[in-house]
């Protein structure tokens, strides 16, 4: 078998287990459409998308299985691959094969994605054009067109231009640079030029005919003043505070008006100063109600993870009495159950490395396994993590007694924690779950409860599953 169906069988099972949801790799498909133009738009969006991705014909909406005769496999691999080669601005071919998975025949169609993007509909202009968000088929944006355009090409958004042609003491009025060079742990240089120099190889403007470029990443980072740049507009980072558990009465909005690296700091401290409760004992004190670690490594996390080509969604962080939120624009680019363990995929390459260079950011994956140890320390809930077609959401909650949890509170807790001992090589047993849940030894049955809910959502499986003993049963994440 050929390492794309290895994948494309691999896209399915992660579909299907443990909770079925088509995913942007994968699309299935019960019998041939005859829209041909919602087909030629799912090829465009394959084709579009990082990696491209598979039609699986063979898969009911309900996930069971529908069977395919030799007629019907060979009518839809003919009319899959006319719309692919007649129907698209350029052909893109096709590849197609019948794969069984669990006793049943599929035909899995791959499309693979395409140098040049983007790709869209023949006989159209460029903006009819499609990618696939959140497990589904939508129609591009004019930015992320032109977003695709210029990545097709080679240039990221940190690499595009702010401001051009200005001079270094413009550089020096616009950007934070002494800010700057304390950030990165480095001596300012006393010489222009060799400040100038520095700064062009960390990437943060190019020189130009005796004067300068300021880049996206140097604006975006280091900008005293974000609307000082026009390509900029709306990437400020909004913060709200509701009375309440809805957004009907704001209490309090701050905005960071300054670059990300700059203003981080004060940032992180407001959201956490804002989310803390009075303690009055001997004197006040501000009491956490959640880890300034994980509200540290999410504020990061939105920042780097964003899609730039979405307009109109600022970075918003919201704080409401039973909740907080962090919301950035652009779907999650990992499954958000898979969050934990899955390596980084970053929309933003070289700000997660100037970032981390500044230990602002976690680049080599482990920022939300932080935030989730700093939530476990706290006895905190699980986070929930959302993804839609334009959005990738994360939300904590305040402390909570495990008794006042639902069951589906309980089961992420228990999942997360497992997924963050698997990282460590342990597997989680009742034990773990009693010391996360803040249970007595007289709450075993609780906690044995709660792993039996977990196993039976699909969540978790038993490492051993010849071992007899129940007492002695421990599990792992399904992915394990």
């Amino acid at each position: 078998m050929s390492s794309w169906q290895d994948k494309a069988i691999k896209a399915l099972e992660d579909s299907l287990h443990p909770v079925p949801q088509e995913l942007n790799t994968i699309d299935w498909k019960c019998a041939l459409s005859d829209k041909s133009e919602r087909l030629a738009q799912h090829i465009c969006a394959f084709s579009n998308t990082a990696n491209g991705g598979f039609l699986a014909f063979g898969v009911n909406n309900d996930t069971t299985f529908a069977s395919l005769s030799k007629e019907e496999i060979e009518e839809i691999t003919n009319k899959l691959g006319n719309i692919a080669k007649n129907n698209l601005a350029w052909s893109v071919q096709l590849e197609h094969a019948v794969a069984e998975y669990q006793g049943h025949a599929i035909l899995f169609i791959r499309i693979p994605e395409q140098t040049n993007k983007p790709i869209y509909l023949r006989g159209k202009d460029i903006y009819e054009a499609y990618i696939r968000s959140a497990g589904h088929t939508v129609k591009m944006s004019k930015e992320q067109v032109h977003e695709l355009i210029a990545q097709s090409h080679g240039l990221s958004f940190e690499d595009r231009v702010a401001k051009s042609g200005v001079s270094i003491e413009e550089v020096k009025n616009l950007l934070d640079c002494p800010k700057m060079f304390e950030l990165l742990n480095k001596n300012m240089p006393s010489d222009k030029l060799q400040m100038m120099k520095l700064m062009e190889e960390y990437g943060l403007i190019a020189e130009r005919d005796e004067l300068y470029d300021i880049l996206n990443l140097g604006a975006i980072l280091f900008a005293k003043q974000l609307k000082d740049f026009p390509t900029l507009k709306g990437k400020e980072i909004i913060v709200r505070r509701y009375q309440g558990t809805n957004n009907r009465i704001l209490s309090l909005e701050y905005t960071c008006q300054t670059g990300y690296a700059i203003g981080f700091k004060d940032l992180v401290d407001f959201v956490s100063k804002n989310t803390s409760t009075e303690s009055i004992e001997i004197q006040r004190e501000a009491v956490p109600s959640y880890p300034i670690v994980a509200i540290r490594e999410l504020t990061a996390n939105m920042m780097v993870h964003q899609d730039t080509a979405i307009k109109g969604m600022p970075l918003t962080i919201e704080i409401f009495t039973n909740r907080l939120t962090f919301t950035n624009p652009g779907s999650s680019l990992n499954d958000v159950n898979r969050l934990i363990d899955l390596p980084p995929h970053s929309r933003n390459e070289s700000m997660a490395q100037m970032m981390l260079l500044m230990d602002m950011c976690e680049r080599r994956g482990s920022g939300i396994d932080r935030a989730t140890d700093a939530i476990s320390q706290m006895k905190l809930p699980a986070y929930k993590a959302q993804s839609g077609d334009d959005y990738t959401r994360i939300t904590l909650f305040p402390k909570k007694k495990v008794s006042e949890m639902t069951r589906e509170e309980r089961i992420a807790v228990c999942y997360q924690h497992a997924c963050l001992l698997y990282e460590d090589g342990i597997a989680i047993n009742n034990q773990i779950v009693r010391e996360r849940f803040n249970l007595n030894t007289k709450q075993s049955v609780m906690a044995s409860r709660i792993l039996a809910d977990t196993l039976d959502s699909g969540l978790i499986k038993m490492k051993d599953p010849e071992t007899e003993s129940k007492r002695y049963t421990s599990y792992i994440p399904y992915y394990g």
